[in-house]
């Protein structure tokens, strides 16, 4: 029997650019993960290998003004919003010319012309700062939504509880978005809580939620817009459980004896890459030899940005006193040699 045909729901362009982003996002990963075995640079190093739908589906879903704000796996998400890969590269790096000045690192990817409030590194710090961003839209009187993002871990937070509560209450625009791999550092859902369906976090709230398949990017991209459309229309927010995979560990040091290999080999059949691909294919959306040419100009891209890295300047030390507050009357400072 034949293989049933999948049925395109979007555009020609758009399923290319779904492909080129996230395999974009794919490859840089896949890089920054060799380069971080080699020590070119330190700190801790999170990837976002699996999940590449989740982002790429809420940037395509979003609209220009809204904002971001994620958890410490953000490596992906400025690549999402179009920020070029080289400038997360040498954030990476710490070099100067990264997207946080060098003084962020993995953790803590930030961009303000493409609205990305910045990747977090304390567990769950993003839930209701994002909150909080949704309440400055909304005590302006913009349209414009935040959408807040965090792994299944963060959720036994607190804050998370407060926030929802409050969101509800003064009926923010945010879209509070899970992204379900199954497991925090290396403790499953299941394991750490009683209730496994997330979308019940919401229901004590009375906040509309939902289920995401985070492995198809259309679905995703839909859910987005579902969310959006009603924070907009001042109907306040939405948890969005999507549920997705990371085939890497929680990060680089991580031996990832929590799961067995037929379960990551499970999911690597529902690479979600590979389904925006194979829809390429059958509906010739473009020729193995186009398909050929994303790929050239994908690796090209990832060279360009461990160049750019590689031979951007590191920060001088005077860096340690700017973007911080600070006071002239501090004696431990006056006599400083990196003094400006």
């Amino acid at each position: 029997m034949a293989a049933k045909k999948t049925k395109p729901k979007y555009s020609k362009e758009q399923y290319l650019k779904w492909y080129e982003d996230m395999l974009v996002m794919r490859k840089i990963e896949e890089k920054a993960g060799q380069l971080y075995t080699m020590q070119k640079f330190g700190g801790f190093c999170h990837l976002y290998i699996g999940q590449e739908a989740v982002v790429a589906g809420t940037a395509s879903g979003c609209e220009k003004g809204d904002k971001h704000i994620t958890a410490y796996r953000d490596h992906a998400h400025p690549i999402a919003l179009g920020v070029h890969p080289k400038y997360m590269m040498a954030e990476l790096y710490g070099r100067t010319t990264g997207m946080s000045k060098g003084k962020g690192g993995s953790m803590h990817m930030f961009h303000k012309d493409v609205n990305l409030m910045g990747g977090h590194g304390i567990v769950g710090a993003q839930i209701p700062m994002g909150a909080g961003i949704a309440f400055a839209e909304k005590y302006n009187g913009t349209t414009n939504v935040c959408y807040a993002s965090m792994g299944d871990g963060a959720t036994r937070q607190g804050a998370l509880h407060e926030t929802f509560n409050l969101a509800m209450l003064w009926k923010l625009p945010v879209v509070f978005i899970i992204e379900n791999n199954n497991y925090a550092m290396g403790t499953s859902v299941e394991r750490s809580s009683n209730v496994h369906d997330l979308t019940m976090l919401a229901a004590s709230y009375e906040m509309p939620s939902e289920a995401v398949n985070g492995m198809k990017v259309e679905e995703v991209h839909e859910a987005i817009q579902r969310a959006a459309e009603r924070a907009r229309k001042g109907e306040g927010p939405t948890l969005l459980d999507i549920r997705t995979y990371r085939y890497k560990g929680h990060s680089m040091s991580d031996p990832q004896k929590y799961r067995t290999k037929e379960e990551v080999a499970e999911y690597k059949d529902q690479d979600p890459i590979a389904w925006v691909l194979n829809t390429i294919k059958e509906n010739k959306f473009a020729t193995e030899e186009e398909i050929k040419e994303i790929g050239v100009r994908v690796k090209a891209v990832v060279e360009e940005s461990v160049k750019f890295a590689e031979e951007s300047p590191l920060p001088e030390g005077k860096e340690l006193y700017e973007d911080v507050y600070m006071q002239d009357d501090y004696p431990y400072m006056m006599d400083n040699k990196f003094r400006a």
